[in-house]
């Protein structure tokens, strides 16, 4: 049986008591200001993710760079990583020509805000549960800039008593995918260290631009168009109802089990593998689609979205230092009474033949598609992927981070998987916000899968 755990968010901290000691913009150094100033290209892939991504990190005391030590090297780190990386110093705009959102590298700076909490690390209690007031760990919004002014990336170093501290980064998504910020926080830590780059970044958007004239050759079910939206709920909306939330762990050994009951109804024949993310996603699935309360929900389609990283799928390959978002939504449809009824296997089999569906062909008519249309993925749960990104094995001159997750946000329609983190390196903790009715079915449903 995976472990389950609910927590009241009675016996959460409401308040970090953080009291933010500076605020401020920093500039790329002055040799980059004086290039010709230029503005980069979006992709569609972009277009659609003009929103912000706020991650924590959290790292444990060390005498030998506390918090004030750490700002400042941040500070002149990230001065450098914006020669290489000028459109974090860029403001996002509508470009008169093409009428397109693009990137201004007009140079304006990225925000820095340094801050103090009156807890200890420890007194935030267990890290992985989705603390909403982690939001104060980071900053997205600068008091002092106006509202169509602000960077589109900002850095906060909060300092806890104990002598721990926590990096809250917030991003606009145009500017990086979950790949490219994992290089972009490798080559960070290489500045850190006076060293060269780890991965020297590729910032070419028009890679990814579209065809001309654009070509729709797939019916590409998983998006809808902006002008059908009015009338389609999307996982990415936020609602007002009560949910609760659940964290259930998965070990590998669990994992492990998974996959050999997978495979005992996978067909040979086929090309999809077992893998840990298909085995854990078709688990997710079939425990979302499953907990709806109404019987005569089990004749209609379920539809599971998550993202594919494309880079090594096109022809040419992208290089893998793109720094843009180079994933596509894949999905997997079936009405649930089939996920109720088939084997384990063939859920596994649907939700790796929707990845295998993402060719450069599929990829390039995605692309096109979002040319023409206009519009952004469309299903009914979402999984949402940090299991693998590496965020915490990024090794600072200070050390790995104790852990590393996004700020959560209620979202019934997506469901989060996080790496363990007690050790187990190929364990998975699957994060899930539902209304208290459908969570105890999903609960149900979980662990009736794995038994």
């Amino acid at each position: 049986m995976a472990t389950s755990y609910q927590e009241s968010s009675s016996l959460l901290l409401q308040d970090l008591k953080v009291t933010i000691k500076e605020a401020s913009l920093i500039f790329p150094s002055q040799e980059t200001l004086t290039h010709e100033r230029k503005s980069m290209f979006l992709s569609n892939v972009d277009q659609v993710l003009n929103f912000d991504v706020q991650t924590v990190h959290f790292f444990r005391p060390n005498e030998d760079f506390p918090p004030e030590i750490v700002s400042e090297m941040l500070r002149k780190a990230l001065v450098r990583a914006m020669d290489v990386y000028e459109f974090l110093a860029g403001r996002l705009r509508v470009n008169p020509s093409s009428v397109r959102l693009d990137v201004d590298c007009n140079g304006a700076g990225a925000g820095f805000v340094t801050a103090a909490s009156e807890y200890t690390l420890e007194e935030l209690g267990d890290l992985v549960y989705p603390n909403p007031a982690f939001a104060k760990l980071v900053t997205s919004q600068l008091q002092s800039v106006p509202k169509d002014d602000q960077p589109l990336f900002a850095f906060q170093v909060t300092s806890f008593k104990c002598g721990g501290f926590a990096i809250g980064i917030s991003t606009n998504h145009t500017t990086f995918d979950g790949l490219s910020f994992k290089t972009f926080l490798d080559n960070l830590a290489s500045l850190l260290s006076e060293k060269p780059l780890s991965t020297p970044p590729c910032n070419d958007r028009t890679l990814l631009k579209a065809r001309s004239p654009p070509r729709v050759t797939f019916p590409h079910h998983e998006l809808v168009k902006i002008q059908d939206s009015e009338t389609t709920t999307t996982v990415f909306e936020a609602t007002s109802e009560h949910l609760d939330f659940n964290i259930f762990k998965l070990s590998s050994q669990q994992i492990l089990r998974l996959k050999e009951k997978a495979s005992e109804s996978i067909s040979s024949t086929g090309c999809v593998r077992a893998t840990g993310f298909n085995v854990v996603t078709a688990l997710v699935w079939r425990c979302k689609a499953l907990s709806y309360v109404k019987e005569e929900d089990l004749e209609k389609e379920s539809t599971i979205l998550y993202a594919v990283d494309i880079r090594g799928r096109l022809n040419p390959q992208l290089p893998s230092s793109y720094t843009g978002n180079a994933v596509l939504t894949a999905y997997a449809k079936a009405k649930r009474k089939a996920l109720l009824e088939e084997p384990f296997g063939r859920i596994v089999e649907m939700v790796g033949e929707g990845a295998n569906q993402i060719t450069d062909e599929y990829a390039r008519s995605a692309i096109d598609w979002g040319e023409m249309y206009k519009g952004f993925p469309h299903g009914e749960v979402l999984v949402s992927s940090w299991w693998k990104l590496g965020f915490a094995e990024v090794e600072y001159p200070w050390g790995k981070p104790k852990y590393c997750c996004p700020v959560v946000y209620h979202r019934k329609d997506i469901v989060l998987l996080f790496p363990d983190i007690d050790g187990d390196s190929k364990g998975v903790y699957v994060l899930a916000a539902l209304p208290s009715k459908e969570m105890a079915k999903f609960q149900n449903w979980f662990e009736d899968t794995l038994s």
